[in-house]
């Protein structure tokens, strides 16, 4: 069986293709930011309260968001 021929002093200038990285979703770009800020104007700010909250089930949990998020804003 012949054997391949390789060059070891060749140098090869050629790039075929790039690696991207997958960005970043904690990032904080301003891009990012200005997408968040416009997001909770256009939905009327923030309306869940600070804080921590335990309940016992996810649903429990998920029926408390909707109904907080979905209550009417007060003015």
């Amino acid at each position: 069986m012949k054997q391949p021929f390789i060059n070891f002093e060749e140098h090869i200038d050629r790039v075929v293709g790039r690696r991207t990285q997958a960005p970043d979703p904690l990032s904080l770009r301003p891009g990012d930011k200005a997408d968040a800020v416009a997001w909770r104007d256009a939905l009327g700010g923030i309306r869940v309260a600070r804080g921590v909250y335990r309940f016992h089930t996810h649903e429990e949990a998920d029926e408390w968001l909707w109904k907080t998020i979905s209550r009417p804003t007060p003015t």
